[in-house]
C-alpha cells in the first residue's frame, strides 16, 4: 500500500540570532492510508513545525526546510503554489490548536465553511452553504442549520473546535492533521471531540496525525506513537506497546510524569495552625486547624441588566483551612473561575457571605480591604495575558511590593530576586520581558508575583492546562513545595480531574453555578455518589487503549457517537 505520508530526514530551521535554531532534526516516518499517528513530546519538542511542514507552511517565513514531504502523492518541497492550494483542504486539511484564532470573527462560521468548500470545487453559494450546514450536523452541532449563521464568539470552546474540524471535512480530505485540538478543553468536551474523531476516522477512512502532548489523549486516539524530543525521534511503536513497555528513559519520563486516576497519591502535608512553624506538621486528608481561613456562605454571583440576567454562581457555600489545598472541579462554564475570584474579591458576590479569619469582607469597599488584599492573591489561567508584555518581568513581579507601600528599591530588587529564585528561574533574567520565557516559565513568574506579597491563600485558576505533562508536574511540585514551606492555603481549580486528585485534601465537584458534590479526594474519586462526577471520572483519558476503548463504548451509551453529551 502507497503511504500516504512519507517524511525522510526532515530539517527544519529557523533564524535565531546570529545562528539557526534547528526545530526538527533529521525526522523520518511515513503514515498509511486509514491508520492515525500520534506525535508526542514537550513543548518545544517540534511537534507544530512537523505538522507545518506537511502543508508547506513555512514557506516565506525565513525558515529553511530539508529533507523530503510527500503527502497524498505530493512532493510538498517541489510543489508550485497552484499545486499547495490543492493539497491544502482537497487532500490534507489541519485543525489548529486555538479555535478563536483560527475562525474569522467577523463572519458566520458556515459562511466560512462555505469558502473553503468552493476553493476546492465549483460548487455554487447555495451548494457550499448547503454543505456547510451537511458537515456541521455531521459533527454534532445541534439545530446545524441556524448555527451556520452563528458568528466563532456565539460558540462554546467545544463547538469551535467541532466547527474547525467541520471545515476540515468540508472537501474530504484523506489526511486530517489535529494540532493539540483539545487543549484547555475540559474532560468531557475533550472525550466529545476523542470520540468524534475516531468516528470520522471510521466512516471516512482518512489518516489522522495528531500532535498533542497529553499521553492519555494520544491512547484514546491512535494507533502508532512517534516521541519526539529537541526536534528528534525518541522512541516509535504500537501505542499499546509504547505504553505498557517503553524503551527509552525520556519516554518512561513523559508517561511518570501524567497524573492518574488509578496511580499513587502522595501524603498531603497540612499545617497545624495559621502559618508556617505554627504547629506540628503531619500527614494528613482533611481539614486541619482551629478554624477556617477562609470560609463562603450561600456565595451568588449574577451578571447582567434587567430580566437579561444569568446566574454563574448559586448559593455556594466552602471552608478553607491554613495549609490545606481545596480543589475545585467542573466542565467549562460551570462557575469555578466566578466563584475564584470572588474569595478574592475581584468580583464581588451578589449576595452570600465571605468571611477571612472570621471577619466579613465580601461587603467591604477597596479602601476597607485595602490592609487585607495581600493576604488573599491569585494565579491565573493564561500567564500571557496575565503579564505586561510591555513591562520586564522584575517590574511585574514587584507591582504587589510598591502596591503594598514598599518604596526602597534596593529591598525591592532583592526580595524579586529572591522570589524568582524560590520558584526555580533565574534571578538573572529578571530584566526580560515574558514573551521570552516559555509557558512554564511564565506561569513561575505568575507564581512568584502571587507570593511577593506574603499571601496566606492563593486562588490558582486553572493554572496548568495548557503545560505538557512534564512542566505540569514541575509547576504541581513546586505549588506544593511552597505550601509546606510557607504554609500556605490553596484553592486549585482546574477541569483536569487527575491533577486535582494529585494536589487537593478535599475537593469540590460544580455544575452549571452549584456544587453537586463534595468530600475527601478518596471518597469523591473512589466512590462518587452524583451521577456528574461519575461521568467526569468516565471522561479522563486512559493509559491503558483497551480501556480507553471500553470508556468510549461507555460514553456512547450516554448520547450518539459524535454529538454532544447531556452533561454539556
Amino acid at each position: 500500500m502507497t503511504p500516504l505520508v512519507e517524511v525522510e530526514d526532515l530539517v527544519v530551521r529557523f533564524p535565531a540570532g546570529d545562528g539557526e535554531l534547528r526545530a526538527v532534526d533529521g525526522l523520518s516516518f511515513e503514515l498509511a492510508p486509514g491508520r492515525a499517528l500520534g506525535l508526542v513530546g514537550e513543548s518545544g519538542s517540534g511537534k507544530s513545525t512537523v505538522a507545518g511542514a506537511l502543508l508547506g507552511l513555512h514557506r516565506g517565513t525565513g525558515a529553511r526546510v530539508d529533507g523530503t514531504v510527500v503527502v497524498g502523492g505530493t512532493d510538498v518541497g517541489a510543489a508550485d503554489p497552484r499545486r499547495l492550494r490543492e493539497l491544502r483542504g482537497g487532500i490534507a486539511a489541519m485543525v489548529f490548536q486555538d479555535p478563536l484564532s483560527s475562525l474569522d470573527p467577523y463572519y458566520a462560521v458556515g459562511d466560512q465553511i462555505a469558502e473553503v468548500y468552493r476553493v476546492h470545487t465549483d460548487a455554487s453559494r447555495k451548494a457550499a452553504r448547503a454543505r456547510a450546514v451537511e458537515v456541521l450536523d455531521r459533527v454534532g452541532i445541534p439545530d446545524a442549520t441556524r448555527r451556520a449563521r452563528s458568528r466563532p464568539h456565539e460558540f462554546s470552546g467545544g463547538m469551535r473546535q467541532r466547527a474547525l474540524i467541520a471545515m476540515a471535512l468540508a472537501c474530504e480530505p484523506s489526511l486530517l492533521i489535529a494540532d493539540e485540538p483539545t487543549t484547555a478543553l475540559d474532560v468531557t468536551v475533550q472525550a466529545q471531540i476523542l470520540d468524534l474523531l475516531h468516528t470520522l476516522r471510521q466512516e471516512t477512512g482518512m489518516g489522522l496525525l495528531l500532535v498533542t502532548h497529553d499521553v492519555g489523549v494520544a491512547a484514546e486516539s491512535v494507533d502508532d506513537v512517534l516521541v519526539m524530543r529537541a526536534g528528534r525521534e525518541v522512541e516509535r511503536g504500537p501505542v499499546g506497546d509504547l505504553l505498557s513497555a517503553p524503551k527509552a528513559p525520556y519516554t518512561r519520563e513523559l508517561l511518570a510524569a501524567v497524573p492518574r486516576l488509578d496511580g499513587p497519591r502522595a501524603a498531603r502535608v497540612v499545617e497545624r495552625g495559621a502559618g508556617p512553624g505554627a504547629g506540628e506538621r503531619e500527614a494528613a486528608a482533611g481539614p486541619a486547624g482551629p478554624g477556617p481561613l477562609l470560609e463562603a456562605v450561600g456565595l451568588r454571583r449574577e451578571f447582567g441588566r434587567g430580566g437579561q440576567r444569568v446566574t454563574a454562581v448559586d448559593g455556594v457555600s466552602l471552608t478553607v483551612r491554613a495549609g490545606e489545598t481545596l480543589g475545585i472541579v467542573g466542565e467549562s462554564g460551570s462557575g469555578k473561575t466566578t466563584l475564584g475570584r470572588m474569595l478574592v474579591r475581584l468580583l464581588d458576590p451578589t449576595a452570600g457571605e465571605l468571611r477571612y479569619r472570621g471577619t466579613e469582607i465580601g461587603t467591604l469597599s477597596d479602601r476597607a480591604l485595602r490592609p487585607r488584599r495581600h493576604e488573599l492573591q491569585m494565579v491565573f489561567q493564561d500567564p500571557v495575558s496575565s503579564l505586561n508584555p510591555r513591562r520586564s518581568v522584575a517590574e511585574s513581579v514587584a507591582d504587589p511590593l510598591r502596591a503594598a507601600g514598599v518604596r526602597d528599591e534596593e529591598r525591592i530588587t532583592a526580595r524579586v530576586r529572591e522570589l524568582l529564585g524560590r520558584v526555580g528561574l533565574d534571578p538573572d533574567r529578571a530584566d526580560r520581558y515574558p514573551h521570552e520565557f516559555s509557558g512554564g516559565q511564565r506561569q513561575r513568574i505568575g507564581i512568584a508575583r502571587a507570593l511577593a506579597a506574603e499571601p496566606k491563600l492563593i486562588v490558582c485558576d486553572e493554572p496548568v492546562s495548557a503545560l505538557d505533562v512534564t512542566t505540569q508536574a514541575q509547576v504541581v511540585g513546586l505549588l506544593a513545595e511552597l505550601q509546606r514551606e510557607l504554609g500556605l492555603a490553596l484553592v486549585f481549580i482546574a477541569h483536569d480531574l487527575a491533577v486535582v486528585r494529585q494536589v487537593s485534601d478535599r475537593v469540590m465537584v460544580m455544575r452549571r453555578g452549584r456544587v453537586v458534590e463534595e468530600g475527601g479526594v478518596d471518597e469523591v474519586y473512589g466512590s462518587p455518589r452524583d451521577p456528574y462526577t461519575r461521568e467526569l471520572l468516565a471522561a479522563v483519558p486512559a493509559l491503558d487503549p483497551a480501556l480507553a476503548t471500553a470508556r468510549r463504548s461507555a460514553r456512547r451509551a450516554l448520547g450518539a457517537p459524535g454529538k454532544e453529551l447531556s452533561v454539556v
